[in-house]
């Protein structure tokens, strides 16, 4: 549904530049005149390409995809680790032994971007010295040295008629990077060791970068470090390969985007939109297709991984192939807090303070049955409202409807985000604590259940189908409680149920062991 989203957003926007460009007057509209989306022209390059630059393209991808796996393994651990030290500090007393934990503030944020944007200037700014000043080429049209603050072609204390190529992708905006490292016009006019040392420079700080206190995003650098490695890669090719540099650094940003962030039909619409040469659609199909499937068999996707980071349990369309040995009840863990139709306030007070739970199964026991039966599931926000208003009895009985009239329909819809109503926030005296509540008319009497025997895939494809939060298990044989569990998102992720089966491993998870081997291999030899 994104994809078909991402081309119909794509197809209305070139007929608007269309109907633009056809009244522009001299075609002089910016953006809307001539070439106006067309961002990185490659379409000067020759697509015609042989078996060996087929072969080229397949290691290109697999190696990209490989590259962008390490990309998203490291994103993770760093982005894991700004969040440790970004929310506390351990702090120790001089008189005891014990460390205290302290709340970090903004200060300490500020002081984290301020560094890494210390060490992205000078990396900028000092790394350019490295390089030798270059001859400007010949045969060029561009003007060398660049006339201009951003070109091609960049002085930086080089004599007249020199230029240095390091200094070009450095001290150029990421727009101007991109364009040079994807144009055609440009083939050996940077060096072999530029290009690895700007490789290696974008590809670390994108890493470092993500995850700051800075509306900093991946796309941009993944694109640099991948179309650098694709110049990199075709300056190592040269011998086998006819293909341009330009495409080949194309490909490049292709199988990074494909490695680090998994989309293909997005990544693909994207690109052709940058470049707008539809003969560039097999090659590149066929490196997102290789980074894509490499990249997959060593971790998730670097969105997925963030997601995870941020605690956010976001289910798969699909179910597991681990679930297919296991039922609803096998995933059931904690113990079950149930109430139940009229219960006592401070046992609802107790509960709501021992736990997090924001839903509890309520059950209806003699006198008011014959058997204890499930009546339903009631909200930890609708409770915190009904103590609120401290709609109490003294017997426990069914309260009179009357007595809800005070609350207002609003009260029990969903607050924004901290604006809920708090425990805390609620001062009950002991003579409450002994009253009873009748929590019938906030119960919602319908949930959903899945018998204890259901496979736990097919109760996860119904709880994501739905849109549950909350989903009941029954018992299947009479003479025991009316409810076996309650499931929660969190009992259906991947983490919790090999949490508490170990031995089950998917073929995913047997590859992403590997892959963890592989990285710290190349991680070791890189450091040593």
């Amino acid at each position: 549904m994104a994809h078909l989203q991402v081309a119909e957003c794509t197809s209305l926007e070139d007929i608007l530049h269309n109907c633009s460009s056809c009244c522009c007057f001299k075609r002089k509209c910016g953006l809307f005149g001539a070439g106006g989306l067309i961002m990185y022209d490659v379409g000067s390059a020759s697509i015609t390409y042989s078996a060996s630059d087929i072969l080229a393209v397949l290691l290109l991808g697999a190696v990209g995809g490989i590259l962008g796996s390490i990309y998203n393994y490291l994103v993770d651990k760093v982005v894991r680790t700004y969040s440790i030290i970004n929310e506390y500090v351990s702090h120790s007393k001089l008189s005891t032994c014990c460390i205290i934990p302290i709340k970090k503030g903004p200060a300490f944020k500020i002081s984290l971007v301020v560094t890494v944007a210390l060490l992205t200037s000078c990396c900028f700014y000092f790394l350019p010295w490295v390089a030798h000043c270059i001859p400007c080429p010949s045969s060029s049209t561009l003007a060398c040295p660049s006339v201009d603050e951003s070109g091609e072609y960049q002085n930086f204390q080089c004599p007249p008629g020199y230029y240095n190529d390091l200094a070009s992708l450095f001290l150029n905006t990421n727009d101007d990077a991109i364009r040079n490292l994807l144009s055609p016009k440009i083939s050996k006019e940077f060096h072999i060791s530029s290009l690895f040392i700007y490789f290696a420079t974008i590809y670390c700080l994108g890493i470092i970068t993500y995850g700051i206190a800075i509306p900093s995003g991946l796309f941009i650098p993944v694109i640099l470090a991948g179309a650098t490695y694709g110049r990199l890669v075709s300056r190592i090719f040269e011998p086998i390969t006819g293909l341009d540099r330009g495409l080949f650094a194309l490909l490049g940003a292709a199988s990074f985007l494909g490695g680090t962030m998994r989309m293909t039909v997005s990544i693909c619409v994207i690109l052709l939109e940058l470049t707008n040469d539809l003969l560039l659609l097999p090659l590149v199909m066929l490196v997102l297709l290789v980074s894509k499937t490499v990249a997959d068999g060593f971790n998730k996707g670097v969105y997925d991984l963030i997601l995870q980071i941020k605690g956010l349990p976001y289910l798969e369309a699909h179910a597991e192939p681990y679930m297919k040995n296991l039922v609803a009840r096998d995933v059931v863990s904690g113990p079950l807090i149930t109430f139940s139709g009229v219960e006592k306030v401070g046992i609802i007070w107790h509960a709501l303070n021992a736990t997090g739970h924001n839903g509890f199964p309520v059950i209806d026991e003699p006198p008011f049955t014959d058997a204890p039966e499930l009546c339903g599931v009631v909200l930890r926000s609708h409770l915190l409202v009904l103590l609120k208003e401290k709609i109490f009895s003294n017997a426990k009985d069914f309260i009179d409807q009357s007595s809800f009239q005070r609350i207002s329909t609003l009260d029990f819809g969903k607050a924004g985000s901290g604006k809920g109503i708090k425990l805390e926030d609620i001062d009950l005296d002991e003579e409450e604590m002994d009253m009873y509540v009748d929590l019938h008319p906030i119960t919602n009497a319908s949930p959903y259940t899945v018998v204890e025997t259901m496979p736990l895939g097919k109760a996860a494809i119904i709880f994501r189908q739905h849109g549950l939060r909350h989903m009941c298990v029954v018992p299947k044989s009479q003479g025991r409680p009316p409810v076996v569990g309650i499931l929660t998102r969190h009992d259906f992720m991947p983490e919790h149920v090999l949490g508490l089966y170990p031995h089950i491993k998917s073929h995913k998870q047997h590859l992403g062991i590997s892959m963890k081997k592989i990285i710290s291999s190349v991680l070791d030899c890189c450091v040593h």
